[in-house]
């Protein structure tokens, strides 16, 4: 018996991808029976399992029904029956196999009126850790520096712009504490508005601006106001509002999994007299999870500093979601959406609500979540996620991007598993969610790009002593700008939303935190980088085919990744070589068939122009020689 299927292939799976519910979809596959059994397509949702027999004709079996009207995760594989058994033909994504029990390829069912803004699909983001990225006026600092001390708390300084981060517990304590600050502040991020839509910047994401007592904000105070070392609540209105006239919109750090113990809410060590620490009277006191009060309550990963709330709790949806709520005041001061920390660790109902409270406001608003996985299948104590049922976020920070093209790029897997892992998400993501994903290449959450595609150890399991000991030489760093700028070309030609970390295309390095919160390097800033990122980012705002066009992408060599992007107007070609040697590419488009693209005529022949002007002529294919640890990125006007 012969049975071949591919679930990326639209002769094979059409329509391709996630599909709204109640579509309907015909599945197909290559069928040669060894005695003429039926082949029957095996179908699994919510309602339990179909068995539906497939039709013959030609050596193929295939079958077209209507899917579930529930948004979910379905999955299928096939079956036949002989000698009183059943056998199995199913897979992950891809191409299956033969199995004694149903591996079923996944189906991702979402709301069909689900929509994410155009804008925000179109954008390239900028994130912002607030204290490292520009300070004012240092007067201006050391005088909020004295008012915070003023309060009993404990600061540390920075006066020099160039120094390191602390990273050691200070004299005599067991614990790092991030209590240093460089002063950067939302002053200093308005003032650079020029050279951010220079960079072809259009939307920033900023860490937390609201008042906290670290350097870092996930321990919020309150959330009402803007910390009083960043600046006040006019200084944010001023800066959105000026950012509008640059073309560039502003999403704000949501933390709404815990509160930090020194605040309004907890007032752990008495300073506000209003929280649940206080006074067990609290109007606080019933969203945290007290086990003995007042001292033993659940906090976020046990730090004591994080209580965690009970985000069900009526009061605290209002206070967040509610017409006077967090959400809709800041969006109101000029935000134009919101990223939710730990997007895993709050409950799809309070995420739900989230959605409306600010698509009610601000329709045009954007949701994102912090979800380092799938999306479609990631499992919580509700059971699965409903990230992308089209009732929850509009698009999540996309790390299985940001893990494919650095594990490629600095040889741990080859482009075929490169391909395997984007055309993955792409498969299991709607459209619209898909195409709203932040693309990122790094991260306040991961060491610095520069330094993984240096060399460095695994920021996520070296020991710090290691991490701080990597030193990489001239000649590694060039390579890693070189692989860096290929991330970026890679991060603007995809769907999704290429996303930059602050300092990243300036050239800075470092380690996990807080090492990859070093300051922007203003004024020894690599700018041959700049320009080259800047080339890049402007790309993506002047070509219509790389927002909205048509998609083909794969592996076309070991070393070699091509994508495909067109439109009627045009046709982008990219390469991307990760080896340490010159390579050529060659690349003829029914190469790359995978996806809703597959059968999607490529208007391919005739005269490319380099980014450099040099000129190169496709016929029925393309020979494109590629740099070392670098790419190509070829435009045509479609005439």
């Amino acid at each position: 018996m012969k049975l071949y299927h591919h679930s990326r292939n639209i002769l094979d799976r059409n329509p391709q991808g996630a599909l709204p519910c109640g579509s309907s979809l015909t599945i197909a596959c290559d069928y040669e029976p060894d005695y003429g059994e039926p082949l029957h397509l095996y179908w699994c949702d919510y309602s339990g399992i179909r068995v539906l027999p497939m039709d013959m004709h030609h050596g193929r079996a295939s079958v077209t029904f209507t899917t579930p009207y529930t948004p979910q995760r379905a999955g299928y594989c096939f079956c036949r029956f002989r000698d009183g058994r059943t056998f199995f033909y199913g897979g992950d994504s891809g191409e299956g196999a033969f199995c004694d029990s149903p591996r079923l390829y996944g189906v991702t069912l979402y709301d069909g009126s689900f929509q994410t803004p155009e804008w925000f699909r179109n954008a390239v983001a900028y994130q912002i850790f607030p204290d490292r990225f520009y300070r004012s006026d240092l007067n201006k600092f050391l005088r909020r520096v004295a008012a915070y001390r003023e309060k009993g708390r404990t600061i540390t300084v920075h006066e020099n712009w160039d120094e390191d981060p602390l990273y050691q517990p200070h004299d005599g304590a067991r614990d790092y504490v991030p209590d240093d600050y460089f002063g950067g502040d939302l002053e200093g991020i308005r003032q650079k508005l020029p050279y951010l839509a220079e960079l072809g910047i259009t939307c920033l994401y900023l860490n937390p601006i609201f008042e906290a007592h670290s350097n870092h904000r996930y321990n919020t105070a309150d959330y009402l106001t803007v910390d009083p070392i960043l600046g006040s609540n006019v200084d944010f209105i001023r800066l959105a509002s000026e950012a509008k006239n640059y073309g560039i919109r502003i999403i704000l750090d949501g933390v709404f999994s815990h509160t930090g113990d020194d605040s309004i809410y907890f007032d752990r060590f008495h300073r506000y007299g209003t929280g649940a620490c206080s006074k067990l009277e609290s109007p606080y006191t019933q969203w945290y999870r007290f086990r003995k009060y007042p001292d033993d309550y659940e906090c976020w990963w046990n730090f004591k500093s994080l209580p965690n709330v009970e985000e069900l709790t009526p009061s605290y949806q209002e206070f967040i979601q509610g017409e006077n709520g967090v959400l809709r005041t800041w969006l109101r001061r000029g935000a134009s959406g919101w990223r939710l920390d730990v997007a895993d660790e709050l409950p799809d109902e309070f995420i739900r609500g989230t959605r409306r409270a600010i698509k009610y406001e601000k329709p045009n608003s954007v949701l994102l979540g912090e979800v380092w996985e799938d999306c479609s299948t990631k499992m919580g104590p509700e059971g699965r996620r409903g990230y992308c049922n089209g009732d929850e976020l509009d698009a999540p920070m996309n790390y299985p991007f940001l893990r494919g093209i650095r594990s490629f790029l600095c040889n741990e897997i080859d482009a075929y598993e490169l391909n395997e892992r984007l055309q993955r998400v792409r498969e299991n993501y709607p459209k619209p969610f898909y195409e709203a994903c932040l693309n990122l290449i790094g991260s306040h959450d991961i060491g610095r790009a520069i330094s993984a595609f240096a060399g460095a150890p695994d920021s996520e399991s070296a020991p710090r002593e290691e991490q701080l000991a990597f030193c990489p030489d001239e000649k590694a760093l060039e390579r890693a700008k070189r692989r860096y700028q290929t991330a970026v070309a890679l991060a603007v030609v995809l769907p999704g939303v290429p996303c930059l970390y602050y300092g990243d295309e300036a050239g800075q390095t470092g380690m996990r935190d807080p090492m990859n919160r070093k300051t922007y390097p203003w004024g020894h800033e690599d700018k041959e980088l700049i320009a080259g990122v800047s080339k890049l980012t402007n790309a993506r705002r002047n070509h219509s085919a790389l927002r909205g066009g048509h998609l083909r992408m794969g592996a076309i060599g070991r070393d070699l990744f091509a994508v495909i992007r067109y439109n009627e107007q045009e046709t982008v070609l990219l390469f991307l070589n990760r080896s340490d040697v010159p390579q050529n590419a060659v690349l003829f488009p029914t190469m790359l068939f995978e996806g809703a693209d597959g059968n999607t005529p490529v208007p391919f022949s005739g005269t490319y122009t380099a980014e450099n002007g040099e000129p190169f002529t496709a016929g029925a294919t393309i020979r494109v020689p590629v740099p070392a640890c670098g790419y190509r990125l070829l435009f045509r006007e479609n005439l």
